[in-house]
């Protein structure tokens, strides 16, 4: 079972110690931030990308959500949302430079979640699912999931086949988040698997977390981006 995540919300500036980790929830529905004042905090590439977006409702979850992780970014950085320059990886995974600080962002359904840790080996992966029947659900495991994952979900009951398809659905992607290689790049030869974590953000999502080292789950500080 995957423990629920309970949120508070925070204020003023925040700081992260070597081994912790702090996760947090953004609303991206009409809930969230003013669409105006979240497309003013984007810098030049951002307002760009989200100006090609026809799909309405796309396109705001992509100014709440990339203007949330800037919001959040502002209170360890010491920096104005805009002001905050981001550099990406070889597969796109975006940084700050000149910072200690590592973070991931993930999009789905009508929220977003942040994870940020510091310290060493602070890769870290996130990723979370709206729980949604999908199309040809075997076909999609069999080509992306590894034995052990195929076996568990093959020994699912039928009611319990569409979480436990989500759980390693998030394990996967996060884990291909944390060192930023994506889902269809190898994994390097001498790199170690991460732990992975999950936890329901809310009803009806699953998310995993990943790093080489993760705390006990009721130790993660989760913060709720307050905007009201």
């Amino acid at each position: 079972m995957s423990e629920v995540i309970h949120w508070k919300p925070a204020r003023g500036s925040l700081d992260l110690e070597s081994g912790d980790l702090h996760l947090w929830r953004i609303r991206t529905d009409h809930g969230g931030l003013d669409f105006d004042e979240g497309l003013s905090l984007l810098g030049e590439r951002q307002q760009a990308r989200a100006g090609r977006m026809r799909h309405v409702a796309y396109r705001e979850r992509y100014v709440r959500s990339h203007a949330g992780l800037r919001l959040i970014l502002s209170r360890y950085l010491d920096l104005a949302p805009r002001a905050i320059a981001f550099e990406h990886g070889p597969a796109g995974k975006p940084f700050v430079a000149a910072s200690l600080l590592s973070f991931n962002l993930t999009t789905t359904g009508d929220l977003a979640l942040v994870g940020l840790c510091t310290g060493p080996a602070s890769e870290l992966g996130v990723d979370c699912e709206w729980i949604r029947p999908r199309v040809d659900l075997q076909g999609v495991a069999e080509r992306m999931f590894e034995p052990d994952a195929l076996g568990r979900l093959a020994a699912a009951p039928e009611t319990e086949r569409l979480e436990c398809f989500y759980r390693a659905w998030t394990a996967l992607e996060a884990d291909a988040k944390s060192d930023g290689r994506g889902l269809f790049r190898p994994r390097a030869t001498d790199a170690v698997r991460p732990a992975i974590t999950h936890c329901i953000p809310e009803t009806g999502y699953i998310a995993a977390v990943a790093r080489a080292w993760l705390p006990p789950i009721e130790q993660w500080v989760t913060f709720d981006l307050d905007l009201h």
